[in-house]
């Protein structure tokens, strides 16, 4: 494992519990972010090792004519053929996860938020001191992210099965914020939680 030196929050949640609510408010009491989900598309803009294998397995049929990546056909790709799925983890994550901890040895925040969706799923904890968990009803998940996505019951419901269930995910962090309530709540609630968090990675 890559040594980390900065004092790592790891923050997630499941689909529509609002962690970029909670990660913005972070930034404005000048943390640095590392977010997970921006460094992915990251290792596949144009010219990147990551697109040029993507290219390479499934020619460039798979690019926009702007020469970027065409994510919904690459997406119809692997979930049609598991192998296909395999592979394309096999060759993201390891990339996803160098630039990750890059990033996160660049920070200059008194400490660094990792935010990652997956991070108990993808073993990101590990780089972690503590974890906060950004949680709210599965019903509200189901009603944000169909309004925010666009999607059905039915496709919003599958999204949230596909992860990491949220009684799973409440065992295992080591703090939770509960975004079900006014967003100055939350703010008031996490302001706390910082002040703890800054003492901690000043030890």
């Amino acid at each position: 494992m890559k040594k980390i030196t900065n004092w790592v929050l790891g923050l997630t949640g499941g689909i529509g519990a609002g962690k970029t609510a909670v990660s913005n408010m972070l930034e404005q009491l000048n943390i640095s972010v590392v977010d997970a989900d921006i460094v992915a598309r990251e290792v596949v803009l144009p010219k990147t090792a990551g697109l040029a294998a993507i290219v390479a397995r499934f020619s460039s049929t798979i690019l926009n004519a702007d020469g970027t990546l065409n994510r919904s056909k690459l997406r119809a790709k692997v979930f049609a053929e598991p192998t296909e799925k395999q592979w394309l983890n096999n060759l993201l994550h390891p990339l996803i996860r160098e630039r990750l901890l890059m990033q996160l040895n660049q920070a200059s925040s008194p400490y660094v938020v990792l935010v990652a969706p997956l991070l108990f799923e993808n073993d990101l904890a590990q780089y972690c001191q503590r974890t906060l968990l950004v949680d709210v009803p599965v019903e509200v998940q189901i009603a944000r992210t169909i309004q925010r996505d666009k999607v059905t019951k039915q496709q919003a419901e599958q999204i949230i099965a596909a992860q990491m269930s949220r009684q799973d995910k409440l065992t295992k962090a080591d703090d939770i914020i509960n975004n079900n309530r006014p967003l100055a709540e939350v703010a008031n609630d996490l302001q706390q939680l910082h002040q703890q968090y800054l003492a901690l990675a000043a030890q």
